[in-house]
């Protein structure tokens, strides 16, 4: 249920922001509310709280956002709130901004590396990724992991590419673990 929810609400804010041409204005600004959203527990205590008439989380939320969000943004909202979703914001951003991504041909990759990665190898590996992929951008995430020894874990989706040592040294005692000596 969650997950149409998430692809019922993403799909018509996605339409909407293609149709009015700000979809890139629309990203930006839904980014920071999903920043706004986590940051801000009290907010979201008081957007959920059952005893709080809507109209009232309604005003609250145009209070915020009117002047500083796009019309489109504040009614997204808005919307969200009045229809009772307003617990599902996060997914339903989450599921807009995996379309937006689609629309642009972009991919998120997150790369761990055994030691900190140079920009000129950042930018290697991300044209190699461009090279052998069919996406166009990638947003990239680089995380180290000391415990990998060497070499580095790429994963793009449910896809892992893992060249480390740390994989290879694994692989190598399941190898010869399988041996039987005479």
């Amino acid at each position: 249920m969650a997950k149409l929810v998430s692809k019922t609400y993403g799909d018509a804010l996605f339409e909407l922001a293609l149709e009015k041409n700000m979809l890139n204005e629309v990203c930006d600004e839904i980014a920071e509310i999903k920043d706004i959203w986590t940051d801000n527990r009290e907010l979201v205590s008081v957007m959920m709280h059952p005893h709080i008439a809507v109209a009232e989380k309604v005003q609250i939320m145009r209070n915020i956002f009117d002047g500083r969000a796009s019309d489109i943004v504040t009614g997204f909202l808005v919307t969200v709130l009045e229809k009772g979703r307003i617990s599902e914001l996060i997914s339903i951003i989450e599921y807009f901004t995996g379309r937006v991504r689609e629309y642009n041909n972009t991919c998120v990759a997150y790369v761990t590396s055994a030691i900190e990665l140079n920009s000129r190898q950042k930018e290697q590996i991300e044209k190699r990724l461009t090279d052998v992929t069919e996406y166009e951008k990638f947003e990239m995430n680089y995380s180290v992991d000391p415990e990998l020894i060497g070499g580095m874990v790429i994963r793009i989706g449910d896809r892992v590419l893992d060249s480390s040592i740390k994989q290879k040294l694994n692989a190598m005692s399941r190898s010869l673990s399988g041996i039987q000596l005479n």
